[in-house]
């Protein structure tokens, strides 16, 4: 089966200005007073999640696994006049940033859970090291815990449009026995009220408690551990309600 990040193209489909706007104004408002002004994002796909950060003025660097997404991470931030440096690299391998320090280094987009849970720490690990002293690390994830308590399978999303076509997505959750949980993507693409395109992908993530990744912080040092929901004008303190979340904490100054 396909891989939804081999085919970056389709990946960016749901980007548009009003998505790109909303994102940088949450960041804006979950960064606060935090003095951060350069960030490395271990898992920047396409950059959609952290380019917008540029217009904060903050300079952002990016690492990613996947060729696809590192080249349109690259086009985009061109096309938009701020060039940024790029890095193949696995996140749970992050040598290819050594020697370098930033203000902040953050795991976007879901992306620690296609480790298993061992992975997630040693990645965590390998992000600490290329923290500054009285910098932050921050990783954003689905709630795993909410999602496996309701066992949810069918996930609708709302239409949207792109060169004339009507584009439909579906997800299906299969709850597996091991504890991993397959996402199915399947995209239709319909003119005229006919289907002219189908596609279908399938994701495999490995849930990890909140807390097993929060207390590997607090073991590192980091402080000032603070939750928010995604995005975080949601007012919601009851973390079993929250479907997506951000957490950010401080390193310790030497």
């Amino acid at each position: 089966m396909s891989k939804l990040y081999d085919r970056a193209d389709l990946y960016d489909l749901i980007e548009n200005d009003f998505r790109t706007k909303s994102i940088r104004e949450d960041w804006k408002a979950f960064i606060g007073k935090r003095k951060i002004r350069t960030l490395l994002d271990v898992s920047i796909g396409t950059g959609s999640m952290t380019l917008p950060l540029q217009e904060l003025g903050i300079r952002i660097y990016g690492s990613d696994l996947s060729e696809a997404m590192l080249s349109r991470c690259d086009v985009k931030a061109k096309i938009k006049g701020r060039p940024i440096e790029l890095k193949r690299s696995d996140f749970r391998d992050l040598a290819c940033w050594k020697g370098r320090l930033f203000d902040c280094v953050v795991s976007t987009g879901n992306a620690l859970a296609y480790g298993n849970n061992e992975d997630v720490l040693q990645t965590l690990e390998q992000m600490d090291q290329l923290v500054k002293p009285g910098g932050y690390l921050c990783f954003d994830s689905r709630n795993w815990e909410k999602i496996q308590r309701e066992r949810q399978r069918f996930y609708l999303y709302n239409p949207f449009f792109k060169d004339g076509n009507r584009i439909n997505l579906v997800q299906v959750w299969d709850h597996n026995a091991d504890g991993s949980i397959t996402f199915h993507l399947l995209y239709s693409f319909e003119k005229e009220n006919r289907i002219m395109q189908k596609e279908f992908f399938e994701e495999r993530y490995h849930p990890f408690a909140k807390n097993m990744a929060l207390n590997k912080m607090r073991d590192m040092g980091y402080t000032n551990l603070k939750l928010r929901p995604v995005p975080c004008e949601i007012q919601e303190n009851d973390f079993e309600k929250i479907d997506w979340y951000r957490v950010i904490g401080r390193k310790p100054v030497l």
